[in-house]
């Protein structure tokens, strides 16, 4: 990437974006497929600038892919971290084009690291992964309200829309295996993460989906990208209790599961827990532990593009 030489901040709404150029220059363009040609015209000279965006609700989705595909070195941000920085510089008031003033200073005084081009594969996988996910929260909605219910009439309807979603499962299933499939470099990784005992179908694709990052950072980034690096809580003499924070929740929640498993059926994770426990450690701290350590041999895994051994060391 050439020298970096301006740094521009973008908010992101639902029917337009201000941009905000540290150079003084700002304007309003539409949020808009075709505005995106009026917006590369008068943004610096793609690799000589580095961009900040929020995530936004996938708002800033479209934008993000065509800026990268521009050329453009793009960061999206965590809001709160963003919103954190804006109070450290006194910055209290809050409208669009003080924000974009925002990531614009963000974007040269912490300058995060870009966001790998984005592909339409990426965003069609990361959407039928999340539908999924929202579907298996509906379907355990309704089987708890089937287990409360008393009519049959409602029963029926229940059970009506329980089988009309494990339908859609099953269509999103195969959608999503066979996105997966027309990727060489996607299935190679698929059939990696999988060899891992207590990695099943849906941590694999929630990763790939997820976690394009996976492989490219080290132990420490990684785990503090997902959320489960323990954070010091320390002041003077006080040394308070580490805690995780932060982070993508949903792709947590998918390797809570795996390590559950693996402290079951993975020897070096089943191992690693009851040492830990041995120790005196709370179950949810020792699993929270094995969490870790899972994406910590996972992401290793992919950058070696090496499959599972037992005599996994970490």
């Amino acid at each position: 990437m050439a020298l970096i030489c301006a740094f521009v901040g973008i908010d992101v709404a639902k029917d337009h974006l201000d941009v905000h150029v540290m150079d003084g220059h700002a304007f309003r363009c539409a949020n808009s497929a075709s505005q995106r040609p009026v917006l590369l015209e008068k943004l610096p000279t793609p690799g000589s600038c580095l961009i900040v965006v929020e995530a936004s609700g996938r708002y800033e989705r479209a934008l993000v892919g065509d800026l990268t595909a521009a050329g453009h070195a793009v960061c999206v941000v965590n809001p709160r971290q963003v919103r954190d920085y804006a109070k450290a510089l006194g910055l209290l008031a809050k409208t669009d084009r003080i924000d974009a003033l925002v990531l614009a200073h963000f974007a040269q005084h912490v300058q995060p690291r870009p966001v790998a081009q984005t592909q339409q594969k990426q965003a069609q996988l990361d959407e039928l992964v999340t539908r999924r996910r929202q579907l298996i929260e509906h379907r355990t909605a309704e089987v708890n309200r089937q287990t409360l219910c008393v009519n049959k009439h409602v029963r029926h309807s229940i059970q009506h829309f329980i089988d009309t979603i494990n339908k859609d499962l099953k269509r999103i299933d195969r959608e999503i295996l066979k996105l997966v499939e027309s990727d060489d470099e996607w299935k190679q990784r698929y059939e990696l993460l999988k060899s891992v005992p207590g990695v099943g179908d849906v941590t694999a694709v929630s990763l790939l989906a997820e976690l394009p990052e996976l492989g490219q950072l080290n132990r420490q980034q990684i785990a503090a990208l997902v959320g489960v690096a323990p954070m010091n809580h320390d002041s003077g003499r006080f040394r308070g209790q580490r805690h995780i924070k932060g982070g993508r929740a949903s792709l947590r929640a998918t390797l809570y599961m795996a390590a559950l498993v693996g402290t079951r059926h993975n020897p070096v994770l089943k191992k690693f827990y009851e040492r830990l426990k041995a120790h005196g450690k709370a179950a949810k701290v020792a699993l929270t532990a094995c969490m870790r350590k899972l994406l910590v041999i996972l992401n290793a895994m992919v950058k070696n593009n090496t499959h599972w051994k037992l005599a996994t060391n970490d």
